[in-house]
This record gives structure tokens, C-alpha cells and sequence, in this order.
């Protein structure tokens, strides 16, 4: 059996961190939980605010809660900072409520790559802002 990947592959330097961050970023705007959830390892650990959550199956469902809940989500990450399998990221997304009320998240997260190019674990701080009308 063939092993999965995702290129490109760690170890990362600035430059394909970045093609590797906008390619995840790309998958998550989709918005579609099976295209964003390939990004990681079938055991994957994410901490996504106070969401805990284990393995690709609980990720996927996760998201497409998530992406449910808030419509018209869109994030945008930015590298801080890259080494070996790992990258440090900033991040701000919009989305809005069930009552039309826009919100704008911002946050940090670091994400652990295996040797696969698949996403290990990935944790993320953030805090959400009312955006006013």
C-alpha cells in the first residue's frame, strides 16, 4: 500500500511553508470538511479554541460544524515562522451568526507535520469580535 502525502514535504523553509500554508488555507475556504480534512494524519490532534479533538474522522465532522454554524467563513493565515516539521501561524477569519451579526476571529495556531506532509497536530488560540454594522 502506497503512503499518503501532501506535498510539499517538511522540512520547511520560508518559501514552501508559505506554498504549503496557502495550499491549506485554500482547502479550508473551500469549505467543503473532506477536501480540508485530507490535510491531515488519520491519528491527528487538534485543539481548535476550547475543541478538542482526535483523529482525520472528528476533524472532518468538526468542520463541517463549524463551517454550518458560521456561514460565510472565509480565514487568511499568515507565517510567522517555519523549522523542520513545523510552522508558527497567524490567523483572522470572518464569519456571521444565524442573526446576520459579523464576527472577525484572530488567533495563533502552530501546526507539527509528519514526514508525509500530513498536519499531526494543530493548535489554535483565538478570540472572536463583533463586527459593527
Amino acid at each position: 500500500m502506497e503512503t499518503e502525502k501532501k506535498y510539499p514535504l517538511p522540512p520547511w523553509d520560508m518559501d514552501n511553508a508559505a506554498e504549503k500554508l496557502q495550499l491549506l488555507e485554500n482547502d479550508w475556504n473551500s469549505l467543503d470538511p473532506d477536501k480540508a480534512a485530507a490535510n491531515y494524519a488519520t491519528e491527528a490532534q487538534m485543539r481548535f479554541g476550547t475543541s478538542f479533538l482526535n483523529g482525520r474522522d472528528e476533524i472532518k465532522q468538526f468542520l463541517a460544524g463549524k463551517w454550518q454554524q458560521n456561514p460565510g467563513f472565509k480565514i487568511k493565515l499568515n507565517l510567522w515562522g517555519a523549522l523542520k516539521g513545523r510552522m508558527a501561524v497567524t490567523f483572522e477569519y470572518e464569519w456571521h451568526n444565524a442573526e446576520n451579526q459579523w464576527h472577525r476571529s484572530y488567533g495563533v495556531q502552530v501546526f507539527q507535520f509528519d514526514d508525509n506532509g500530513l498536519v499531526q497536530m494543530n493548535f489554535a488560540s483565538y478570540n472572536d469580535e463583533p463586527i459593527p454594522h
